[in-house]
């Protein structure tokens, strides 16, 4: 723990799974260099304050109604929260900065997707700093879609899907990060505001690091020239912690089934917080994994699958134990667990990460948005992966998955897991990539307050 520094930060997570979890870890990494910690959010999603008793929690109304809070449309979503949140958050704001009482705010740091919050800090002369949450590579194709839309690969053609982005390498025009393929003009407007977000703000924070972004992040340098961008990442092996802050209740009973397997064995599989299938898909998956002979654990939360229930307890006893089905699991300790041969993953931005952090291997199957560049870089750009190209057929998935686990092909994609693994322990070590970014994000947010302070002051 570095000496306090008599300094604020406040920050403002976006209210899903995927998005809290990075925000907290940057909290806490940044509480360890001296800074002291309020998080506002919001009651959709709520945070419970008592995981994190080093920092202080505000929680703000966020206006949905009961159905728009159970809405599946995460576009409607977010700009939902987009419109709503913009007073209560401005009032929250207010009170804390007007707050004698408390140490003086330095910036605020809020997820790249509020964009909302643009307006409210420059209203009120605070710097905001954003954070993405996703991938680098992912950020500089959506900061491209006009260019792409020049170009005719937007919106996407049915006849041009396997064709290359040749200006986004390995991209496939398939890969690009849309919802089913369509590009609405309620998904343009928070791709723009996402874009325009982060060049108006004082700095963008990334949960990545040089070796693996390298190119995405020279982009994003020359597209964003006036700010600064921070690759401080992997956020979860910079502070690693037993806190958790997630929306599932945990089922630990997996690592001690996991100790019983044989190393370099077992498939994870688990699709992420809000991935859902039809029926047909989850038997195809069921049938493919039993067929493979590879022992697996199968992370099967509710909202999934419908009727999944009478199902799987059929399916497992047909397994003689080779199988273990859990709710939600503990994937950063499951994905360290030496049994990990493979890991199955819908390639949302951490669990990418965390899986490329412990040289796991992966299948990977992404549904939307920017998990199909995620994927297409795990494949055929770090090639760490085999992608599930063709549907999901219980064949394929056999061979796909012995093709990773016990053949000669999926060697040589551990052994360049391995060595992405070992560069991501070296960038947060004293002198590596990420280190020197953090102490340079540590230095600019000291360097924005003193700007604002002089300029209050006069």
């Amino acid at each position: 723990m570095e000496e306090r520094k008599g300094r604020r930060l406040v920050l403002f997570p976006l209210p899903l799974q995927g998005h809290i979890n990075p925000m907290l870890e940057l909290a806490n990494i940044l509480h360890l260099k001296g800074f002291s910690i309020t998080i506002i959010h919001t009651h959709f999603n709520s945070l419970n304050p008592s995981t994190y008793p080093h920092f202080t929690f505000h929680s703000i109304p966020d206006g949905l109604s009961e159905s728009e809070a159970a809405t599946k449309d995460l576009v409607l979503l977010v700009s939902l929260l987009n419109a709503k949140c913009i007073e209560p958050f401005r009032e929250c704001l207010v009170r804390l900065l007007s707050d004698a009482s408390e140490e003086p705010v330095a910036c605020l740091i809020s997820d790249v997707i509020h964009f909302f919050t643009e307006s409210v800090a420059d209203s009120l002369k605070i710097p905001r700093i954003v954070l993405r949450t996703g991938g680098a590579s992912s950020f500089a194709v959506f900061a491209a879609f006009s260019l792409l839309r020049e170009k005719g690969y937007l919106p996407i053609q049915e006849s041009r899907l396997e064709e290359p982005v040749t200006e986004f390498p390995p991209i496939k025009v398939k890969d690009l990060p849309l919802i089913n393929r369509c590009i609405t003009e309620e998904y343009s407007k928070l791709v723009s505001g996402l874009s325009n977000g982060a060049k108006a703000s004082c700095g963008v924070i990334f949960n990545t690091f040089e070796d693996l972004e390298e190119h995405a992040l020279a982009r994003i340098n020359q597209e964003l020239p006036n700010i600064p961008i921070f690759p401080i990442g992997p956020f979860h092996k910079f502070y690693p912690t037993s806190s958790s802050s997630d929306l599932f209740s945990i089922d630990h009973s997996c690592i001690s089934w996991l100790d019983t397997q044989a190393p370099k064995s077992v498939v994870y599989i688990s699709f992420g917080s809000i991935a859902a299938m039809k029926e047909a898909e989850f038997s195809e998956i069921a049938w493919g994994l039993a067929n493979s002979n590879q022992p697996f654990l199968w992370v099967v939360r509710p909202g999934l699958v419908q009727a999944s229930e009478p199902f799987l307890s059929g399916f497992l006893e047909t397994l003689n134990g080779r199988g273990h089905i859990v709710k939600w699991a503990p994937q950063k300790e499951v994905l360290a667990h030496p049994a990990i041969g493979a890991f199955w993953t819908h390639n949302g931005w951490n669990s990418t990460l965390e899986s490329v952090c412990e040289g796991v291997p992966m299948i990977c199957m992404p549904c939307f948005t920017d998990q199909m560049v995620n994927a297409r870089f795990a494949s055929d750009g770090w090639k760490v992966g085999l992608q599930l190209e063709n549907g999901m057929e219980r064949g394929e998935i056999e061979r796909t998955i012995r093709k990773l686990v016990v053949e000669k092909e999926g060697e040589e994609i551990r052994e360049r897991a391995l060595k992405l693994k070992e560069k991501a322990n070296l960038c947060f070590k004293q002198g590596g990539s990420s280190y020197q970014s953090l102490d340079g994000l540590v230095k600019h947010i000291l360097l924005l307050e003193s700007v604002v302070f002089q300029s209050q002051s006069h």
